[in-house]
């Protein structure tokens, strides 16, 4: 099923991303030229990944009837450079205590959350397309 989501130039970097009936802003640091109204784009991407992977496992685990406790996703990141790729690092943290086989269980459940999946997938597709619409003329 295809999904839907819109993103609107407020001004500057200033963007609101519409996801269903959900508004959020992305934008870009001030060091970066932005004013910083939101988290910037690999802000929102790293947060992407860091959720996926909490719902994930939260999901398996409940249906595996096995009390997490608290769960906390935590997500450090470096942005791609012409010689390195982007490279994420998940830290998850439990509250309760599960076996040696369990947590193993839970790691390579982790890396089949959607997000993750298609980070680390090569065959991912994306389809650019330009469109022009006539701007309406400001009346003074």
């Amino acid at each position: 099923m295809t999904k839907h989501v819109v993103v609107r130039r407020r001004s500057g970097y200033e963007h609101e991303i519409e996801i269903r009936e959900h508004r959020l802003i992305a934008d870009e640091p001030e060091a970066k030229g932005g004013t910083d109204q939101g988290p910037a784009p690999s802000e929102l991407l790293a947060a992407s990944l860091g959720s996926c992977t909490a719902i994930t496992l939260e999901m398996y685990a409940e249906r595996k009837e096995w009390g997490l406790g608290t769960v906390e996703v935590s997500v450090d990141y470096e942005e791609a450079t012409m010689d390195d790729p982007h490279t994420f690092d998940v830290t998850i943290t439990l509250g309760a205590e599960l076996s040696e086989e369990n947590r193993d269980r839970l790691l390579t459940i982790a890396g089949k959350c959607p997000v993750h999946k298609a980070l680390k997938s090569r065959e991912v597709v994306i389809n650019d397309s330009l469109e022009f619409v006539e701007e309406a003329e400001d009346e003074d």
